[in-house]
């Protein structure tokens, strides 16, 4: 048995972005091709046709854009037969979109991250996230991974330490540029084999991480737009830069899909430990 972790990133242009995070979520390998032709008919069920289809791919900047709830709050009645069928039109044909088409594509893409979520949860899928206030972790020593891909990476091994049978927990990236990539694996690298901590991680995390195109990896697609709702909505103590509030239904939904543990840590029995950190 083996738990995947697909990651991605939010926030990381220091510019448009309350927080950076850097977030995950794993997806038991048993349950992955299932929820992955279940999120595929849920695309054709909301929109009409595959939203993904073409170079047009799930990101989070898109869909879940303050323009999307404008439009999707216009005033106009649309069963959700007709917002699944304007809503294939306007993709279609967005050129010659009107006020109908514009309005079920902004519903759709939110009842689409609704149901989503609601996915996740029925495979048991479990979130993980560093959070950090824009450029504040230092690069302290460039042979060496970043303390937010750290403490998320404790949390996905507790996670796995907290499984029977001890499973596999493989890591798979959202592709960076080439250089970049390759920097992060040799930190990865040097991680898992030259830290204390990262060699007994190494025994349930295959060190080696994964990259693969996030237009072509739903898993990536769904990280994605984690990161987005825990970067504009979700707020833990100390986060004091605004959230956007008409995304706290979908950052509900988020909640449950935390992962919580103890561990003894600094002397402290039954330290409490969440999948979602601030750094």
């Amino acid at each position: 048995m083996a738990h995947i972790l697909f990651l991605d990133e939010s926030g990381h242009d220091l510019v448009h972005s309350p927080y950076e995070v850097i977030a995950g979520v794993a997806i038991e390998d048993e349950n992955i091709w299932n929820l992955i032709r279940e999120i595929h008919e849920l695309e054709l069920d909301t929109f009409g046709r595959r939203y993904s289809s073409g170079k047009r791919e799930i990101k989070a900047r898109q869909i879940l854009k303050k323009k999307t709830f404008r439009l999707a709050n216009q005033e106009v009645a649309l069963s959700d037969e007709e917002i699944s069928y304007h809503a294939k039109s306007c993709l279609n044909d967005g050129a010659n979109a009107g006020f109908k088409e514009l309005t079920a594509l902004g519903r759709a893409k939110l009842l689409f991250v609704e149901k989503l979520l609601e996915l996740c949860a029925s495979y048991r899928c479990k979130i993980f996230a560093s959070i950090s206030s824009n450029g504040n972790i230092p690069e302290d020593d460039p042979d060496f991974l970043r303390k937010d891909y750290v403490y998320l990476l404790e949390r996905y091994y507790y996670f796995l330490e907290d499984k029977p049978a001890d499973p596999s927990g493989i890591i798979v990236f959202d592709e960076l540029e080439k250089s970049q990539s390759h920097i992060l694996i040799g930190q990865i690298e040097n991680y898992f084999k030259k830290t204390k901590k990262g060699r007994t991680r190494s025994n349930l995390i295959i060190p080696e991480p994964f990259f693969v195109h996030s237009d072509l990896t739903t898993g990536v697609q769904i990280a994605d737009i984690v990161a987005y709702l825990i970067s504009w909505g979700f707020r833990l103590d100390g986060m004091d830069k605004p959230a956007r509030k008409e995304l706290d239904p979908f950052v509900e939904q988020i909640m449950p899909l935390r992962y919580r543990t103890t561990r003894e840590i600094d002397g402290l029995e039954d330290f409490e430990v969440w999948s979602i950190v601030a750094v």
